[in-house]
């Protein structure tokens, strides 16, 4: 039996001896006494609630609203061609709708993390999400004459999802730990090459079933409404730092500045935040421009025709989409198992996971090149292999920031790996990818085939940029056991009696 606060008696609880709190832990129940009353119906409502509120079902409602933040990113690449022609815009034209969401997003960041590590998080989080969804609404009903409003809103629509992707890891790793942290944060990054690969087939559907292409930019605000309710209703707010046992025992803050100061001489942490942006410039190129590669070579092929008027054809959006599904629940399980059985045999096997991942991505990725001219395809076989080995280190980098990172520094640490991988990453790339093709389409005789080989000699900037993401996680490797081991030391200081707690910067 089970016992309000205000000393009611709760029908339904657990008979067991424990029930679990809002942070996770558990506590012993109450017997049942003379004093005790019936519960109210509100009173019992309420505590039905509390009971919801497990760590389970938050780190599912927090993935949910990850699949969504990245559904929304990636639905106007799925609808890229018709606004294109939409708006009469080029390449770069295009590419600087995703520049201008991940400069605003890294921008930010930072400002999040902060308010992440000192404020009621899933307060910030609710908010976030009700502001983009209301911001991708309307965006919808941008006519043709008003393409920089269109350019103004992906701005605003990147500062709503920095919140969310900032702070809602720190949340799952308060609430975990070890392996089931591990599990849990995978499941949460799944939701990011789930979530691009829904939006894909979002866009594509949307567009069809309405006839126009801002459809496409109305069913993700409903579905985000609706995440930002549950997250207010059934995420809790647990203690920094419940998961690592020293919730309650901290009892001073780092300032700001002695945070940044501490993260710049972790190396673990500096090189794997490389290492992130490398996998962000070729993912935030390969988003946007991949599906037009495809078109074109297809076109050069003859086997389809340049699209003059709207609806373009949605086929190669559709496929590519699903394909980025499946390779990212292939590629974060396949991380997951691989790593947990590598660390019988090392306690490195985080960060060389990774780089072999990369190095043998960057290979698939070339390859692409090389075959789309002549066959689809064998295009989407090497995107299939190239994408799952790149999508496998997603889960495992956040997993190496909780090791090598104390918890009251955590969402200023995501956060800023989060700026980081975008200022260096997916904030330039599909901009300049964008405008080497269009530069080299200058350069020489505008043609189908040219069209076609411009993009690809852009596209091939990717699996440089690659590679040398792979170094950084080897260089990540070399530090992973010192810095790991430091950290720890810093947590059992924070775990000590308040009069010695002395936090290391």
């Amino acid at each position: 039996m089970c016992v309000e606060s205000d000393g009611c008696e709760i029908e339904g609880c657990s008979s067991s001896d424990e029930v679990h709190t809002l942070s996770g832990s558990m506590s012993p129940t109450l017997k049942s006494s003379p004093d005790l009353h019936p519960c109210k119906p509100g009173q019992k409502f309420r505590a039905a609630l509390l009971r919801c509120r497990s760590p389970i079902v938050a780190a599912g409602i927090l993935s949910f609203g990850n699949v969504l933040n990245y559904m929304d990113r990636y639905t106007v690449a799925g609808v890229l061609l018709d606004i294109q022609k939409h708006f009469e815009v080029g390449d770069s034209g295009a590419g600087l709708l995703q520049t201008v969401f991940i400069c605003s997003f890294m921008i930010a960041a930072p400002i999040f993390g902060y308010l992440g590590d000192r404020f009621n998080r899933k307060i910030i989080l609710s908010c976030g999400i009700f502001f983009w969804s209301f911001v991708t609404l309307l965006s919808s009903f941008i006519t043709k004459d008003y393409y920089w409003l269109l350019v103004l809103s992906r701005c605003l629509v990147g500062i709503g999802e920095s919140s969310y992707s900032s702070i809602s890891p720190t949340i799952i790793g308060d609430l975990f730990t070890n392996n089931k942290r591990t599990v849990m944060l995978s499941v949460f990054y799944l939701a990011i090459p789930l979530g691009s690969g829904l939006g894909y087939i979002l866009g594509s559907i949307a567009k069809d079933a309405g006839g126009d292409w801002f459809w496409a930019l109305r069913v993700s605000p409903m579905l985000g409404l609706t995440a930002g309710t549950l997250i207010l209703i059934f995420v809790p707010e647990p203690k920094r730092g419940s998961a690592d046992h020293i919730a309650g025992r901290i009892r001073t803050r780092t300032s700001w500045l002695c945070d940044m100061k501490a993260l710049a001489k972790n190396r673990s942490y500096v090189f794997s935040s490389l290492a992130s942006a490398a996998v962000s410039f070729a993912t935030g190129a390969f988003g946007i421009w991949i599906p037009q590669y495809l078109v074109r070579a297809q076109v050069v092929q003859k086997t389809a025709v340049s699209c003059t008027y709207q609806p373009c054809s949605s086929k190669d959006s559709l496929i590519f989409g699903a394909i980025t599904c499946v390779t990212g629940l292939l590629g974060v399980v396949i991380g997951a198992v691989t790593t947990r059985l590598c660390r019988q045999k090392t306690e490195r096997a985080d960060p060389l996971v990774c780089a072999v991942s990369m190095l043998g991505s960057a290979i698939f990725i070339c390859l692409i090149f090389v075959v789309a001219k002549k066959s689809i395809v064998g295009a989407y076989i090497c995107i299939f292999i190239g994408e799952t080995l790149l999508f496998l280190n997603w889960a495992i980098t956040a997993d190496i920031l909780m090791y090598v990172v104390i918890p009251t520094r955590r969402a200023t640490a995501v956060a800023f790996q989060g700026f980081t991988s975008h200022l260096l990453g997916d904030a330039g790339s599909p901009y300049l990818i964008g405008l080497i093709s269009d530069s080299l389409q200058e350069t020489y005789a505008t043609s189908a085939l040219w069209q076609f080989l411009s993009l690809g000699y852009a596209l091939m900037l990717c699996p440089f940029v690659i590679v040398l993401g792979g170094m950084f996680f080897l260089a990540t490797a070399l530090f992973f056991l010192d810095d790991r081991d430091k950290a720890e030391k810093q947590v059992n200081q924070l775990s000590r009696q308040p009069s010695t707690v002395k936090v290391t910067k």
